[in-house]
């Protein structure tokens, strides 16, 4: 779990990619609020308005917007490596894409539902439901808030438990991923106390059936099946100047994980005192002292009467609720961090910090960087234990109510920062874990195009009780490494493209589950045909190289239409 503060770290940042089906495979990765694929084109200069309904609030210059749609397309994949086999498909499918903007009200939606008829191959038809959300309401102006947000991904997982976003997969490996949250934030004041209290619930469910077995009488690899996050915080505090020559910040906060894959548990309790001392306009030095009680606990999986866990018809472990809870991790004292805030314009800012935490020295911090409406870079440097649905819980809370589309690369770009769900992403093992890592996005926009650049590394070492199923899990340490990045531009009056390209690098530790690499590029043109009416043309190359399976690679390609209502 990450941990609270004053200063909010990126960390494992969503990207919007979660929205993107195989109609969009490619799409742009636009720069303005609102952008979608089947409307790139009215973009462009002079064009004519889009389809959709709106509101204005009254010279107030923001703008409502929703756009829903319907499509068809005409889908094709076929197998250049390790076989021949050629599946082709239509898909039907229906959405729709909204912008809020308003006094109170700032945020962006884009959901999707399609249903794919099989013509030929050796796959069944499919339903998928894609799309991202987040949603800010002001309830009480500058008072109380209540934020949400929600993703569906359709994904790729391999054998080893990695796994990559990939729309157009249609084997046995493709699963969905769902995450939603929701809560309260207050802000107010007593006098020149400050007063901040926030609380979040969210759920994360993974529908792909595990526990694989990568040889006979080796331990099963248990994949993530659902959670419930919780997590809340409140503090008090007076700027520097007001009371003392420091800020003096005191906060507390308790964050909960519960996994149902062997009844496995996070607990997290804090208590702090923050201190800010300015040295300049621009520069403050933060120290952070605290206690924390972070525990890890978990069951066993049923044993039969020869001693071997037992499998349930869904291929998952069946806890063994009879038998006391077994403690994974348990950490019990004193933490402290000291640091530095930079930030010398709106457009940019820096923090850096190192302290003691989960009993070993930690590091982690951010900079932004956004020097017009045109271009934004970010860096995050994160530490913390979690669970898949946490860290996950924890992406989407970080995207911006202004994130745009952002195609298979995973990446997207708004006009307060970028963002990539990738690392989130690049591991669905169900056993806790500590994670340390760095994340970066760049976007860049000059007339009609536009550029989207991500990159991230992620180390986890994973926590399980002794005596467990799980127990030779403890102490590996996985990694993972993605690249991805995405240009897309308008051609003219009518028409625009976009090309988009991946590349995801999995170490899973040890040799049993052996390393994966995926990549993919993927390229589209869009066409205006009338006022509401879009064709699409897609083209890609999607592949996948194991250390202990055959590679794969795949070409794909498809066209079709959309009719926004």
């Amino acid at each position: 779990m990450k941990r609270t503060r004053s200063i909010i770290l990126t960390g494992l940042l969503a990207g919007s990619g979660l929205a993107v089906a195989p109609g969009a495979l490619a799409q742009s990765l636009p720069y303005q609020v609102g952008s979608d694929d089947g409307a790139a084109a009215s973009d462009a200069e002079g064009a004519a308005p889009r389809s959709g309904h709106s509101a204005r609030g009254a010279g107030s210059g923001v703008r409502t917007t929703i756009r829903p749609y319907l499509e068809v397309t005409q889908n094709l994949l076929a197998q250049i490596t390790p076989g021949n086999d050629v599946v082709t498909y239509t898909t039907l499918a229906a959405g729709v894409d909204a912008t809020l903007a308003g006094r109170r009200t700032q945020g962006q939606i884009s959901v999707r539902y399609e249903r794919r008829f099989v013509e030929k191959g050796r796959v069944g038809d499919s339903d998928t439901i894609s799309g991202m959300a987040r949603v800010s309401h002001q309830l009480v102006p500058r008072t109380l808030s209540i934020e949400a947000g929600g993703l569906a991904a359709r994904t790729r997982v391999e054998a080893n438990g990695s796994a990559t976003l990939n729309p157009l997969s249609v084997n046995d490996a493709v699963s969905q991923v769902y995450s939603v949250y929701a809560g309260p934030a207050l802000t107010t004041h007593a006098g020149e106390v400050a007063i901040n209290a926030n609380y979040l619930a969210g759920y994360t469910k993974l529908t792909q059936k595990n526990a694989y077995q990568p040889a006979a009488g080796q331990p099963r690899v248990d994949l993530f099946n659902h959670s419930v996050v919780q997590s809340a915080q409140v503090s008090a505090g007076t700027k520097a100047g007001t009371v003392l020559p420091v800020g003096l910040t005191a906060s507390a906060g308790w964050d909960r994980e519960d996994i149902s894959n062997l009844d496995q548990r996070i607990d997290d309790k804090r208590v702090g005192l923050q201190a800010t001392l300015p040295v300049s306009r621009t520069v403050q030095l933060v120290g952070d002292v605290g206690w924390e009680h972070i525990r890890v606990s978990s069951r066993d999986a049923l044993r039969d009467a020869s001693g071997n866990a037992v499998v349930g018809s869904d291929g998952r472990y069946v806890t063994d609720t009879s038998k006391p809870r077994q403690i994974a991790y348990d950490s019990n004292g004193l933490t402290w961090d000291v640091g530095v805030m930079w930030r010398p314009s709106r457009r940019t800012s820096l923090s850096a910090f190192v302290g003691r935490r989960y009993d070993s020295t930690t590091y982690f911090g951010s900079f932004s960087y956004a020097p017009n409406t045109r271009s934004s870079f970010n860096i995050s440097v994160y530490d913390g234990i979690s669970g898949f649905g946490s860290s996950l819980s924890n992406a989407l809370k970080q995207v911006p109510t202004d994130f745009a589309t952002g195609g298979a690369s995973g990446c997207g770009i708004g006009a307060t920062g970028g963002s990539c769900v990738n690392g989130a992403l690049s591991s669905v093992s169900s056993s806790v874990f500590r994670q340390r890592g760095v994340s970066a996005t760049y976007g860049f926009a000059m007339g009609r195009l536009r550029l989207g650049v991500g990159a991230g590394y992620v180390r986890r070492r994973f926590i399980a009780a002794p005596g467990t199923v799980l127990a030779q899990a403890n102490g590996t340490v996985d990694q993972s490494w993605y690249v991805t990045g995405g240009v897309s531009g308008q051609l003219g009056r009518d028409a625009s493209f976009s090309v988009a390209v991946y590349d995801a690098w999995y170490d899973s530790g040890t040799a049993l589950l052996g390393n994966t690499n995926s990549y993919g590029i993927y390229a589209s043109y869009y066409r205006r045909l009338a006022d509401r009416l879009t064709a699409t043309a897609s083209v890609g190359l999607d592949g996948v190289s194991r250390d202990l399976a055959a590679d794969q690679l795949e070409a794909t390609g498809l066209i079709g239409l959309r009719y926004t209502l």
